[in-house]
């Protein structure tokens, strides 16, 4: 197999790993592809892909970092939470990537449902407010999706130009 298409398979499979982890919990998603995407420009030199287009990737990558951080807690604030919650919220995520899938998807919940409760919320509100940052978390998770195949547009873009 020659070396460039080596280089190419691997760029492939860090994109397709990169495109699962953006739904899925324990792998940095949109690190991945845009690692994918920067190995497929060096395999080809750089002739195709340069410096604007992967600085755009890079900015979109960092992009979709902070949205994955900030998604949960801004759902549980539009849903009135405490600054517990909205804490807790934070926390939930945190310690959710420890736990794999079920630790990641239910983190935001219990989080701000525990820091509710414990800033005096009735169980209801509580409820409410996790409901709230679950799907800041799904928003968010959707939104780096969106990223992800902003990217690869950007990126065949680049090459067919």
């Amino acid at each position: 197999m020659d070396l460039h298409a080596l280089w190419y398979v691997l760029a492939t499979i860090l994109v397709i790993v990169g495109l699962v982890g953006t739904v899925l919990p324990a792998l940095p998603g949109v690190p991945l592809v845009f690692c994918g995407l920067l190995l497929a420009a060096w395999a080809d030199d750089f002739a195709h892909a340069g410096v604007f287009t992967l600085f755009v990737l890079g900015a979109l990558t960092v992009l979709a970092l902070g949205i994955d951080f900030v998604a949960g807690v801004l759902g549980a604030k539009k849903v009135g939470a405490s600054r517990y919650a909205v804490i807790g919220a934070a926390l939930g995520t945190l310690l959710g990537l420890f736990f794999g899938l079920p630790g990641l998807l239910l983190g935001p919940f219990v989080g701000a449902l525990a820091g509710e409760l414990v800033a005096g919320g009735t169980l209801r509100k509580a409820t409410g407010v996790g409901v709230g940052a679950w799907l800041g978390f799904l928003v968010g998770a959707i939104a780096k999706l969106a990223i992800c195949f902003a990217m690869l547009g950007i990126f065949a873009l680049a090459f067919l130009a």
